[in-house]
């Protein structure tokens, strides 16, 4: 076996073009080395060619974006119930993207986004990477290291064998998945290419079942389905054992037809995984020929832990206290 290359934390200066993307003054990005291979959060620029899907997928061309921005701002300012960085134009732009830049879609999506948090606040008050340090840790949760085929993040759940659920709480799982995917609504290139998520539940129990249930599918389906403002274009279900079906048959009453179609049960079929992320993009474990180490979920909670101060900006807008 060839030695596990050493990993260190390493950090990059925010520059000004990195800052715009960010809610706080932090002056250095944290990354991980993995030997060659640098993870970081990506806040450049977006690439030409992902430049071109925007231009293709979401209407994103200067005479669009301009006075989408402005009518969003306006939308927003004449809102006084709502409190919101409205002259930081990455963050507008941030919702107008996963609405094909129509500002009242993006309005709408906001107030369904600060909506839900006031709904389930017991969830989402103080919610930090520094205070949800246990699902990381318990390591059920990670992203993968690179970006798929089509530039999307891959996220990883490992809900069966791998996930103590005396230890570990469902709700605790969802609270690192938001985490994840708030840090994701950062990068230029989630907002524009979306993520997906792979739900390993190999070895799944029947005790592992019954910690799921309607309310908690309720609250999955409506975050997923309704007010999150990134393009989920894939959720593939994977090593599935049979009960897992009575799972599903919790979350399925909730589901519309568009977040339904991107649900793939995939069991044991790498073939069929395959079709939808390149084995290039994908662990040797999945059948992939991904070379650089697996990120495990304490390596990405170091990463998490030196942008806490950036989940606390983010939890102090929305809707003012009454």
């Amino acid at each position: 076996m060839p030695a596990e290359p050493e990993t260190r934390i390493v950090l990059r200066d925010v520059t000004p073009e990195i800052s715009q993307h960010m809610l706080t003054e932090l002056e250095k990005l944290p990354g991980v080395q993995l030997g060659d291979f640098l993870l970081q959060f990506e806040l450049d620029e977006p690439r030409e060619s992902v430049r071109e899907i925007a231009r293709r997928e979401l209407r994103e061309i200067p005479e669009i974006v301009e006075p989408a921005v402005e009518e969003l701002k306006r939308l927003l300012s004449e809102d006084t119930d709502m409190h919101v960085p409205l002259n930081n134009e990455a963050w507008l732009i941030r919702f107008l993207r996963p609405c094909k830049f129509y500002p009242e879609s993006a309005y709408d999506l906001i107030k369904r986004y600060y909506g839900f948090k006031v709904k389930h606040h017991k969830h989402y008050d103080g919610l930090t990477p520094s205070k949800e340090t246990n699902v990381f840790n318990e390591n059920v949760l990670t992203v993968l290291p690179t970006r798929d085929q089509c530039g999307r993040r891959v996220l990883v759940l490992e809900l069966g064998k791998k996930w103590k659920h005396n230890k570990c709480s469902l709700d605790e799982v969802f609270k690192g998945c938001v985490l994840f995917l708030e840090a994701a609504m950062l990068e230029p290139e989630s907002q524009i290419c979306g993520a997906v998520v792979i739900f390993d539940m190999d070895g799944l129990s029947m005790q592992q079942v019954m910690q799921f249930t309607p309310p908690f599918a309720k609250r999955i389906v409506d975050w997923l389905q309704e007010c999150i403002p990134l393009r989920i274009k894939g959720l593939y279900i994977i090593n599935q054992p049979y009960v897992f079906n009575m799972v599903f048959q919790l979350f399925k009453p909730f589901l519309k037809e568009k977040l339904r179609s991107r649900i793939i049960f995939m069991g044991n079929d790498r073939e069929l995984l395959h079709k939808h992320i390149s084995p290039k993009c994908l662990p040797d474990c999945y059948g992939g020929t991904l070379t650089i180490p697996k990120v495990t979920g304490p390596q990405w909670l170091e990463l998490l832990l030196m942008c806490d101060q950036e989940f606390i900006a983010i939890n102090s807008f929305g809707y003012k206290k009454k």
